[in-house]
């Protein structure tokens, strides 16, 4: 990088940084500042939801597949994406949109506490908080390694970079300031995957090699078949459904989308374009990566490297810096998404319980609490950014797929599952038992009988088998052990029909309900009948 490239770099971060505090100016309440009061455009939510589930790993971990296997990094990422966000535009967006606008919550997973109880919701939101924390870890690592590559500062100074730009901009503009930060950041995408584009093609062209004749090439042998090696059926399968739960609302930050439009026909299509966003853009970021192995020699064994040296080579300065700045947009994007995703959590379902001052909060407090928390967050995946390499978690590639596809599973089934009527039989005990069995299935699976298996258990198994307990049982357990009562059934009704509500003005609570426990029961704080608790 010249001083051409770093002038576009540092103009982006100052971007950015002016769009959080024109962003501030939106945000009066949590409400605004987790769902955005429920304002945000259908179209502005797609784009959202599309670009919050990119990170710089798709230039470092899956770039590194598409080097060593051709197309599978498409056919098993981006189209498993693609298809399960466009069932989830029926199945779960209107859904998770009435979240908002009936029953006026501000966290994806603040209506657990009715839906089954506060235990299950506890469960659910501390695990999916510490997941979290690690998953972004690996995308901060992820945009220090390509940043690395550019500029030669060290992995933990980019980490300090690009986490304290995020913090700037997610902190003090919320959902808003996400939103329009993705949205200027899709825009950059857009400019720097088609430059990319271009220039692999003419590169190709000058080594006589035509758009279609390079699958030929011995170097790609191979790499045109559509599932290869550990990237197989069942890993397919399960990626499907892993994609059909997370990138609808068990990824926190995605249900976030869903819950900032006006209703849920605004919500199903958003998710509608951030589908067809997933089917058809990945094509042109993966060609480069696709023809990645006629064009550069990777320097390191899983390739995780080959499309920032393809970049530097190809690119003139100015536009070599503008694809610098579209693997940043990609990581703060989904970064700070998830930190806003996980201030919610931790403000509105987790605070209140363990602290009884958090349930007096007025409208400044818990807009501070808010901010903080987010802080807090950004803090601490950047530390566990700097542990990406050790024994414990492996490589980048392997915590994104291993870690949070294998997790993400028991997480995710009784929050997007609790939200449907052929679902309404399973209760607590359904919950947790598909959670706690699930977390168990994935430690076994990855630990001990991965340890006692020669060349150990197949990676399609490590992230299937802990979502197929946790499903199985969350829909076994609930018809033997039926826990359907009254209270539960009216939040599904109310999730699973329109009128009634406030509707697309109804924003959350500004201060988060509190509910004490009494001989087993969840009471309000006037002492009324309970809710829905057990």
């Amino acid at each position: 990088m010249n001083g051409l490239d770093w002038a576009v770099l540092i103009g982006y971060f100052g971007v950015m940084v002016a769009i959080g505090v024109w962003s501030h100016k939106r945000v009066d309440d949590v409400s605004d500042f987790f769902t955005a009061g429920g304002k945000m455009p259908w179209w502005l939510s797609g784009i959202s939801h599309h670009m919050s589930g990119y990170s710089a790993v798709m230039f470092t971990g899956y770039a590194g597949i598409a080097y060593t296997y051709g197309v599978t990094s498409f056919v098993t990422w981006s189209f498993p994406i693609a298809l399960g966000i466009a069932i989830g535009s029926k199945l779960f967006a209107p859904r998770i949109n009435r979240l908002r606008s009936r029953l006026h919550v501000a966290s994806p997973l603040e209506y657990l506490k009715n839906r089954y109880d506060l235990k299950t919701q506890q469960a659910l939101a501390w695990s999916g908080m510490m997941l979290k924390i690690v998953d972004v870890g690996a995308k901060w690592a992820a945009i220090a390694t390509l940043l690395s590559v550019f500029t030669g500062i060290s992995l933990n100074q980019g980490i300090l970079i690009t986490g304290a730009i995020t913090a700037v901009y997610c902190t003090i503009g919320g959902l808003w300031a996400d939103a329009l930060t993705e949205l200027g950041q899709f825009v950059i995408q857009l400019l720097a995957g088609i430059a990319m584009f271009v220039a692999v093609v003419l590169k190709l062209n000058d080594k006589g090699i035509g758009f279609l004749d390079a699958w030929d090439q011995p170097a790609l042998q191979g790499h045109d078949k559509p599932l290869v090696a550990q990237y197989g059926t069942v890993f397919l399968l399960a990626f499907l459904f892993i994609k059909l739960f997370e990138y609808n609302g068990g990824m926190l930050n995605q249900a976030q989308r869903y819950m900032a439009t006006s209703g849920p026909k605004e919500a199903e299509r958003s998710a509608r374009l951030s589908a067809a966003l997933w089917l058809v853009w990945p094509l042109v970021l993966f060609f480069p990566m696709w023809m990645s192995p006629l064009l550069v020699t990777s320097n390191k064994p899983d390739g995780s490297d080959s499309y920032a040296l393809m970049t530097e080579q190809l690119l003139p300065h100015g536009l070599l810096g503008l694809v610098v700045v579209g693997f940043f947009s990609h990581t703060m994007a989904m970064c700070s998404s998830d930190a806003n995703a996980i201030a919610a959590v931790f403000t509105r379902d987790c605070a209140p319980v363990i602290w009884a001052r958090a349930r007096e909060w007025n409208q400044r407090s818990g807009l501070i609490a808010a901010r903080v928390t987010t802080v807090v967050f950004l803090g601490l995946s950047m530390a566990a950014a700097t542990q990406v390499n050790s024994p414990a978690f492996k490589d980048i590639i392997t915590v994104v797929i291993k870690w949070v596809a294998g997790l993400m599973g028991p997480m995710a089934i009784p929050m997007m599952l609790g939200l449907l009527r052929p679902f309404r039989r399973s209760g607590p005990t359904a919950a947790l038992g598909s959670w706690s069995m699930g977390l168990l299935a994935f430690w076994l699976v990855n630990y001990p009988i991965n340890w006692n298996v020669d060349g150990g258990v197949p990676l399609q198994y490590q992230v299937s088998i802990p979502l197929a307990v946790s499903l199985v049982l969350y829909i076994v357990i609930g018809f033997v052990k039926p826990e359907d009562t009254p209270e539960r059934l009216a939040i599904i009704e109310t999730i699973n029909t329109d009128g009634g509500g406030d509707g697309g003005s109804a924003g959350a609570a500004a201060v988060p309900e509190p509910r004490d426990t009494v001989e087993g029961k969840l009471i309000s704080p006037s002492g009324g009948a309970p809710s829905g608790g057990a």
